[in-house]
């Protein structure tokens, strides 16, 4: 997604926060995927687990039917 910078969902303590360009953007006692952008989501231990776009995708998959 240009112009906007990926989210990451990373641990802290006894919850998850959601960082953008290195900023906090929310906490939360889950892991929450509501940003419309690449949203890079980690593991308790720091490893990426999944990444995920949200909102308008400029390059959509095209079928092949």
């Amino acid at each position: 997604m240009p112009g906007k910078k990926p989210v990451h969902t990373v641990p802290n303590s006894n919850s998850w926060v959601n960082k953008q360009g290195g900023v906090t953007i929310s906490t939360h006692r889950t892991k929450a995927k509501r940003f419309e952008t690449e949203h890079v989501i980690h593991k308790s231990n720091g490893q990426i687990s999944e990444k995920n776009s949200y909102g308008n995708d400029p390059c959509p998959p095209k079928d092949k039917n």
